[in-house]
């Protein structure tokens, strides 16, 4: 009896938690294809999902997580656009071809965002957007 319940629990928490995932990824958002790197493999490691912007730092969720956060951010000052290409090989299978490939990184990470034109060029204007190291004030003491 005392399993049973534990497992109606489990299946709730489970329920509740998915619901709550929905709902984040139904608010909005741009539609991306991102990877860490260093990848496995060519055309491996590749995840749908949503990035959302504010003012200092960029997030990702995933489709296919239950995480009841972000799966992961990068500050905005703290971002460098690396290398750009063009989907190869098998990456085709999920991807068009009127995507590109941007490697990005911050001081947590690296990835590449697969992102279509529209939102290529909403995540380059963000990140060239953000204010410069000289005009950002620094407090005295």
């Amino acid at each position: 009896m005392v399993l049973l319940i534990i497992l109606v629990l489990l299946l709730v928490a489970l329920a509740l938690a998915s619901t709550y995932r929905l709902v984040m990824l139904r608010r909005g958002g741009t539609a991306a294809i991102v990877r860490s790197l260093p990848a496995k493999g060519h055309g491996g490691g590749w995840r749908h999902g949503l990035i959302r912007y504010d003012e200092d730092s960029l997030v990702f969720y995933k489709l296919s997580s239950l995480r009841l956060g972000p799966d992961f951010s990068m500050r905005r000052l703290g971002v460098e656009v690396g290398s750009r290409r063009n989907p190869d090989g098998d990456e085709f299978d999920i991807m068009a071809e009127d995507i590109a490939i941007v490697e990005v990184s911050d001081g947590h990470g690296s990835y590449e965002l697969a992102l279509d034109r529209g939102a290529r060029a909403a995540f380059l204007s963000w990140v060239e957007s953000r204010p410069s190291e000289r005009i950002r004030r620094r407090p005295s003491f």
